[in-house]
């Protein structure tokens, strides 16, 4: 409890549970109910189980509570036993020295990818020092998060895949147990897709994303200038307005997706166009598949060095997104917190955002710290490090080259190399002092 309290410090420092734009869609996934049509409905429902419309500290405290206990089971699998001072001591150099903070304590499906990347490990390569309990309550736990974010899913088949290898080379490795989370985070997404859309199938309308990162590196858009208006597209009318960033073909209310060349308003824009999105995705990628690898391998350098806090501390869109969320759902009193909140009042980023260089040399300085760590340590710490490193990168070339480069995207992973940094060294260095003893 007490490594969960310093893992949400933000949220007490901003007097509310932090927020995003998103966080109000999945809170209506369950007020309204709504099935949207861009989110699985899978953390809206997460958030319930902990709300109840009561508050949404609980929520928070809940993320903060299961974060602290997959690095309770880490540190007792990379160092024989976790105790009490040394969790306290974990958590705190996590809360105090990076940005896994600002991961725990937002209301967003964030928190699950580094869960994700430690329960894969945790089941795969520490599954002999866990208990029947704790391996299955993992299970569920990786497969909630893997189901929660549609980023995630790839993240954890490309993990399995890393895994493979790391068995036949230098360490056991339970691959069932790995696989077991990605096939219920499958099947969970099928049946909600099924239930909400009508649709079997992973990702209904995931085109239309791939599509918005396509028009704005290029690609795309040279497509459907060169292919209209023979096409027949419904964006042939729009060549002229393309390229456009990829956050406002989604969402700006005069983009192609939202509002059609009579100027009317698209209700669910992004479902109409998803059949015609994908599409034009396969014609592109048959194209031109060297322009999208190397927009793709770009986009993915930048998410490298892109990891820092504040792109989730503002205020954007609180207004209509979020507010009458809260309002809907939640009492005036919690209400009237959510307003009187640093992040509402647009008092947080300022007040947080100087956290970033130390953030940034606290990963640097992790970097030498694993190289040596995966030198001089064996077997499952070789394991770690090479796992953890498959898993920056390639959350960097799913969320920046696919979607987009954001700093959320990389803060809420990279933690975990400071983390890890520290975890074995200490390990190293305790069995070099128990070797001389």
């Amino acid at each position: 409890m007490v490594g969960a309290a310093l893992l949400i410090w933000p949220a007490f420092f901003n007097g509310y549970p932090l927020l995003f734009s998103d966080s109000g869609g999945f809170l209506h996934q369950t007020l309204g109910p709504l099935m949207l049509w861009d989110k699985p409905y899978i953390y809206g429902p997460f958030l319930h189980a902990f709300h109840w419309r009561i508050s949404l500290w609980g929520p928070v405290v809940a993320q903060g509570l299961i974060l602290s206990h997959v690095l309770w089971l880490t540190q007792r699998v990379m160092r024989g036993n976790a105790t009490p001072l040394r969790h306290i001591g974990l958590c705190a150099f996590a809360a105090l020295a990076t940005a896994a903070p600002f991961s725990a304590a937002l209301l967003m499906p964030d928190i699950f990818a580094p869960i994700v990347v430690l329960g894969l490990f945790l089941l795969g390569f520490g599954a002999a020092a866990l208990t029947r309990f704790e391996r299955g309550y993992l299970v569920a736990l990786v497969a909630l998060g893997i189901a929660a974010h549609l980023a995630h899913l790839p993240l954890a088949l490309g993990l399995c895949a890393v895994a493979l290898p790391l068995r036949l080379w230098r360490y056991p490795v339970r691959l069932f147990a790995m696989a077991l989370p990605v096939v219920l985070a499958v099947a969970a997404l099928f049946v909600t897709n099924a239930i909400g859309h009508g649709r079997v199938a992973l990702s209904p309308y995931g085109s239309v994303f791939m599509l918005a990162r396509l028009q704005e590196d290029g690609p795309a858009t040279a497509l459907l200038k060169a292919r209209c208006p023979d096409a027949g597209w419904y964006l042939c009318a729009f060549t002229d307005l393309l390229p456009m960033p990829a956050n406002d073909f989604l969402w700006a209310p005069d983009s192609p997706v939202n509002r059609d060349g009579a100027g009317k308003p698209r209700f669910l824009g992004g479902m109409m166009l998803a059949p015609e999105a994908g599409q034009i995705v396969a014609e592109t990628l048959r194209a031109d598949p060297l322009g999208v690898a190397r927009a793709m391998a770009g986009n993915v350098l930048l998410q490298l060095g892109s990891f820092g806090i504040g792109d989730t501390l503002d205020e954007a869109h609180f207004s209509v997104a979020v507010r009458p969320r809260i309002e809907q759902g939640f009492s005036v009193h919690d209400l009237a917190a959510f307003d009187q909140a640093r992040q509402a009042q647009g008092a947080l980023k300022d007040a947080l955002t100087p956290l970033n260089p130390f953030h940034l040399v606290i990963v640097l300085l992790a970097l030498p710290m694993l190289a040596w760590a995966a030198w001089r340590g064996q077997g499952l710490t070789l394991a770690f490090v090479l796992f953890l490193l498959a898993a920056v990168f390639g959350n960097a070339l799913i969320c920046g080259g696919l979607s987009a480069p954001h700093p959320r995207y990389g803060a809420r992973i990279m933690w975990l190399l400071p983390v890890a940094a520290l975890l074995c060294s200490l390990g190293i260095m305790m069995q070099r002092g128990r070797k001389r003893g």
